[in-house]
């Protein structure tokens, strides 16, 4: 068994610490440590233990792993093995989501604050947030879904590993990683206040109800524009990406330990 330390480029200590084929690969930190190192761990034959130290760690719980760390270090030690799906967008991993538009907005706007006026995660998130939704971006693309086209004026494209639960308070969850299929999320109402109405109706369970919200599960999908590169958020890091996008889902390339 191999742990990885918290410092320095974790898809680079993790490819370093695979050459050694260890059965098992240990990582500490949250979504985005645990998706760079996913990235390296998949096909590898090396399962990936998980110690949640992150702020939401959404892979972990979506698992069922312990956010205690004793707990989470017992389940290491006494879990057993399963294979999960990854998502991956132009050859990069992701094992929550990827994302266009509204996210990646966010997350900037978020970094930037917390640069600038030293405020704290959460804080920073709340008035990116707000900055944000002052002028949510509108997305002029063309989503190939499984072979099909489709004319796409967005805020937002939203592609899950796996289905999300997308209504009520359980709202941002999967009930299984192992369903083959990504699944993609937008909406056609691009002003803040249709944005908000959609979000009230997600609480309330009436998401699916409204015409403007639009999902659908695929293997692949491909994203055209105009513009030569897109932002994209992968389990909450922002990078630019070269149009076109190309998505697929990797059935079962992860195995990871459970409870």
């Amino acid at each position: 068994m191999r742990v990885l330390p918290l410092e320095g480029d974790p898809a680079e200590a993790a490819r370093e610490a695979l050459k050694s084929k260890p059965a098992v690969l240990v990582a500490a930190g949250g979504d985005g440590t645990i998706s760079a190192v996913a990235g390296a761990v998949r096909a590898s034959g090396t399962a990936l233990g998980i110690l949640p130290f992150g702020t939401l760690n959404h892979f972990a719980k979506d698992l069922r792993i312990p956010l205690d760390p004793a707990e989470a270090a017992r389940t290491i030690a006494r879990g057993r093995r399963i294979a999960v799906d990854v998502g991956e967008v132009n050859g990069r991993c992701f094992i929550n989501n990827a994302s266009l538009g509204l996210y990646p907005g966010l997350v900037r706007e978020r970094d930037r604050q917390q640069r600038r006026l030293r405020r704290s995660k959460r804080h920073a998130m709340l008035w990116a947030t707000l900055a944000v939704l002052q002028r949510p971006p509108l997305l002029d693309l063309s989503l190939e879904l499984d072979g099909k086209a489709h004319e796409c004026f967005a805020p937002f494209v939203f592609v899950g590993n796996n289905g999300y639960r997308m209504e009520g308070f359980d709202i941002g969850t999967r009930e299984h990683l192992d369903g083959g299929s990504l699944s993609v999320y937008t909406t056609r109402g691009s002003s803040a206040k249709r944005l908000i109405v959609l979000a009230l109706r997600a609480l309330f369970g009436r998401l699916r109800q409204d015409r403007d919200f639009m999902e659908t599960a695929v293997s692949e999908l491909r994203v055209t524009s105009r513009k030569r590169r897109l932002l994209v958020a992968t389990d909450g890091e922002v990078t630019p990406m070269e149009t076109p996008l190309e998505f697929r889902i990797v059935p079962r390339a992860l195995e990871v330990l459970v409870p």
